[in-house]
């Protein structure tokens, strides 16, 4: 069994497993939005694969991160768009 990590989404705490990805962690988080088009539609990950760049967030204060190709790490700080 995986060892568990804890990290911050939109202020709030979502443990998951250790080499989860931070999109799985989103989600975990029951956030869907995770940032907005430029004409304000909501988006989401898409290919899960870095190709899209439809996942990005906010991570550790760097934006545009594709969070499908980032692991978690303990302590980790998620931000979406979701409450735009």
């Amino acid at each position: 069994m995986a060892d568990s990590i804890t990290l911050r989404v939109n202020g709030a705490a979502v443990t998951v497993p250790e080499g989860t990805s931070v999109a799985a962690a989103i989600v975990a988080a029951g956030v869907t939005v995770f940032r907005r088009s430029v004409t304000g539609a909501p988006r989401g990950p898409l290919c899960g694969m870095g190709i899209c760049f439809e996942c990005r967030a906010t991570i550790d204060g760097i934006a545009h991160q594709r969070t499908c190709q980032r692991a978690v790490r303990d302590g980790m700080e998620v931000q979406t768009d979701a409450a735009r």
